[in-house]
């Protein structure tokens, strides 16, 4: 366990020490939801009909931002062979190096998602749902990126690849999520899509770090 919050440790050090760590994520955030209006116009009917999906659309993509580099640093430098041969299990530092990341990005991207949509014209009492979707669908696009970047170890245009891999399971989490803020907007049941999300993000916590560890294994291999 010592071990583990140690890595813990060091992946937050990097990932915070590396060109202004989850300001640049935060930026391209944002910015990306300031194009918007740009698209379809600033009339506030027409951009509040679009927030929701819009925010989440720019989380998904925000959140590749920080992925590409999880794991090829340390298969670079020779660091993804000594997590390999020794220490905990391999799933374990996965998941361990996910939920850091997203401790270090995707966890800012869900408390500034509000802000996010109330530029785009969503209602601020949507707040707390708009929050809450989007640490769900962060925890669960964080992990599916970990996954893809795993994958993409040793390829020659690894963050294409990893582009190629995720975006369509980014999909469910951007639905669900605008699916949820929509139906709470309109008095509607929203817990369902909620709770699916949830699922969605649990059966991702769970599944992808044992895809992690293989294709870390097969990249040293």
């Amino acid at each position: 366990m010592s071990r583990l919050l140690s890595l813990f440790r060091r992946e937050l050090t990097l990932a915070w020490g590396r060109g202004g760590g989850p300001l640049n994520t935060l930026a391209f955030y944002v910015g990306t939801a300031a194009l918007l209006p740009l698209a379809v116009g600033a009339e506030p009917r027409r951009l509040a009909a679009v927030a929701s999906g819009s925010a989440f659309a720019a989380l998904a993509l925000a959140s590749l931002l920080a992925l590409e580099r999880l794991f090829e640093r340390d298969f670079e430098d020779g660091g993804l062979d000594l997590l390999v041969l020794a220490g905990p299990s391999l799933s374990a530092v996965s998941a361990v190096k996910v939920l850091a990341q997203w401790t270090a990005n995707g966890l800012p991207l869900a408390l500034v998602s509000p802000v996010v949509a109330a530029m785009l014209g969503a209602a601020w009492r949507l707040a707390p749902v708009i929050a809450l979707s989007s640490v769900l669908a962060g925890l669960a696009m964080t992990f599916i990126g970990g996954a893809g970047a795993a994958l993409a170890l040793g390829a020659r245009r690894g963050g294409l690849l990893l582009v190629v891999i995720v975006l369509p399971l980014y999909a469910p989490p951007v639905i669900l999520g605008s699916g949820a803020v929509e139906a709470f907007s309109n008095g509607l049941p929203w817990a369902s899509p909620l709770l699916f999300l949830s699922a969605y993000a649990l059966a991702a916590m769970v599944l992808t770090p044992l895809a992690m560890a293989a294709a870390c294994r097969n990249a040293v291999g």
